[in-house]
């Protein structure tokens, strides 16, 4: 009778599944309805155009052909002070930060990396027609503020330079192929491990790529981004808006409408002066007044505290250096696991508590800095969801005594903060919100439910996966392997005996042998702890996510991808649930592999539904 009502209940909610399935994807409602005005987030501005046409306050840049040596540019880089312009106050794209964020987000824009670097030729001066080393030769790295100022002052330098980076392969080898020829392989292949090309070839060349590739999508959408970095280079000058308004509610100017007389204006031309000369101490003394003038500038309306703060961000790099304390503090846990080292256990629990620290002091920044709760987008969301997971498994553990959940915690800490940020997600760069996200109070706890739970089921997956890895490889390596893995699954639980061949199995235990029953049933218990929890804490988000959309949108639901996918991840948990009620035998192998499950489906409603498809949720 059980096992018929299982069967019964489990087809109806498969039926459901494929149901909303095909209406989260096909669902006209779903695809083709319009998002209300605000929902988007603001466009993201590299430059400021109406800037674009005033002349540069350094004086007039060098002409193209007269640019000093990669290791002239190196020494005088060496020699400059940019501290007091790291941290003047500039107003771009929306907000007020400081040139050093400035300075890093021009960089990664233009030439797809955090900080520049040019290489070094072997034989001094032996360099190609488009100003790379023949040879491979020395890396020189610049500073991101060096080399923004850089660019507005000497752009010239770097006229035949690879620094326009190109994602995409097949146009970056188009413009090769167009520069040195298809048979100039050696090249070319030199060229496309830089991964950036120059000014000049775009300028040469690209008329003719562009009419040969513009009508293909991924082509075009390459060529758009290599335009605006091209522009970057020409008119990076745009964006010298460093004069604070004389009121709150007065906008900021740029720094060469002030009279050119004015002490700021003055600095400027002889920092571009001594500059273009590679004369480090004239550079520092005017780098050192342009400072000055410009902070004493309607001083009521600079900031101040908050600047300091956003360079203490920038360089404290607290989410990647959080992430590889995550890293060890899994290896520690688990080799603690498996050794039943206690110092091993110990030291992994001071670094997970050194993990969170540091990711908390990041994520805890950044809504400083935006002045927001920082979950509004994909970038910001993941260090939400990995704090609170971490935070939700530490807690755990000290409750229950486990460290199995410090690990899980590690474990998840670590994947989602070295996908944020070693990959290309959207967000990183700190922007505005969208309108519609700051129309209700009620989405900072919508979000951060949402968030939550998405958390718990990433634990949930990582202790299902040590269940499953348990329970086969009892099953496959035998007695003693079997406990080994065992010791490792549980570590802090204090079962630590050594299981033989001997050991008395029965059926009443699934042919497992007591002890070894009794480790899964530990792992059981702490998987449906954490699968509960986020189960209920999923289906709150839902309902607080309804509530949001009626105030926000004037709907409770829309069919929206965003919403019929996070009800299909909940309704998975919801099986998990009913199947514990109604399963015999293997209930426990069962919700491990739904738990697996529900991840895979987590992770599409996450990631898939917010980057592949289109809906209201375009700001996530």
């Amino acid at each position: 009778m059980i096992r018929s009502h299982s069967k019964i209940a489990r087809t109806a909610i498969a039926i459901v599944l494929v149901g909303l399935g095909v209406l989260a994807f096909a669902s006209p409602n779903a695809r083709a309805q319009t998002a209300p005005e605000g929902n988007a987030h603001p466009v993201a501005q590299a430059l400021d155009m109406d800037a674009a046409e005033l002349p540069s306050p350094f004086g007039e840049p060098k002409a193209i052909g007269s640019a000093p040596s990669i290791a002239d540019k190196s020494a005088f880089a060496a020699k400059l002070d940019l501290q007091p312009l790291r941290d003047l106050a500039v107003w771009h794209s929306g907000r007020v930060k400081v040139v050093d964020t400035l300075a890093r987000e021009t960089v990664l824009k233009i030439a797809g990396r955090k900080n520049y670097f040019d290489v070094a030729p072997i034989d001094v001066g032996k360099v190609d027609s488009f100003g790379a080393p023949e040879g491979a030769g020395k890396k020189v790295f610049f500073d991101p503020v060096f080399t923004l100022v850089d660019l507005i002052i000497d752009p010239a330098y770097y006229y035949e330079k690879p620094v326009l980076a190109i994602d995409y392969l097949p146009l970056r080898r188009a413009f090769l192929e167009a520069a040195f020829g298809e048979k100039e392989e050696t090249r070319i292949n030199r060229w496309l491990k830089l991964q950036r090309i120059s000014p000049r070839m775009v300028q040469e060349f690209g008329p003719a790529v562009s009419q040969k590739f513009i009508a293909e999508a991924p082509y075009r959408e390459a060529l758009g981004k290599l335009d605006q970095q091209l522009e970057i280079w020409r008119l990076s000058r745009a964006n010298l808006t460093l004069v604070a308004p004389e009121a709150s509610d007065k906008q900021w100017a740029h720094l060469a409408t002030l009279a050119a007389d004015h002490p700021a204006r003055v600095a400027a031309a002889k920092l571009g002066e001594s500059w273009r000369k590679l004369d480090a101490d004239g550079a520092n003394a005017a780098i050192k007044t342009l400072s000055d003038s410009i902070r004493s500038i309607n001083t009521a309306q600079y900031p101040t505290t908050k600047r300091d703060l956003e360079i203490f961000y920038n360089k404290a790099n607290a989410f990647e250096w959080g992430m590889w304390a995550y890293f060890f503090t899994f290896l520690a846990l688990v080799l603690g696991f498996g050794t039943g080292r206690r110092w091993l256990l110990g030291l992994g629990t001071v670094t997970l508590l050194i993990a969170i620290g540091l990711h908390a002091t990041g994520f805890t920044l950044r809504c400083i800095i935006a002045e927001r709760f920082a979950i509004q987008n994909q970038f910001e969301s993941m260090t939400g969801v990995s704090l609170f997971a971490a935070v939700v498994g530490l807690a755990i553990m000290m409750l229950k005594r486990q460290y199995l959940f410090g690990a899980a915690a590690a474990g998840v800490g670590f994947l989602i903060l070295i996908t944020a940020t070693q990959t290309a997600i959207p967000g990183q760069v700190i922007e505005r919100e969208a309108a519609i996200l700051n129309t209700s109070v009620l989405l900072k706890y919508h979000v951060t439910t949402v968030l939550v739970s998405y958390g718990l089921i990433a634990l949930g997956f990582i202790i299902s996966s040590f269940y499953l890895v348990t329970h086969y490889a009892a099953k496959m390596r035998g007695a003693q392997s079997a406990s080994v893995v065992a010791q490792v699954s549980l570590g802090g639980t204090g079962t630590t005996a050594v299981v033989t061949a001997g050991d008395d199995a029965s059926s009443e235990t699934g042919g497992f042998s007591p002890v070894k029953q009794k480790i899964l049933d530990e792992l059981d218990t702490a998987q449906m702890t954490v699968l509960q929890l986020a189960f209920w804490t999923l289906g709150v988000g839902i309902l607080l996510g309804a509530w949001w959309a009626d105030h926000s949108w004037g709907r409770w639901w829309a069919f929206d991808p965003k919403e019929t996918w996070a009800l299909i991840t909940w309704i998975v948990y919801l099986i998990v649930i009913h199947l514990r009620f109604t399963t015999g035998r293997n209930k426990a192998l069962v919700t491990a592999w739904l738990s697996v499950a529900g991840f895979i489906v987590m992770l599409w409603t996450y990631f898939g539904v917010n980057l592949l498809l289109p809906g209201l949720h375009a700001y996530a």
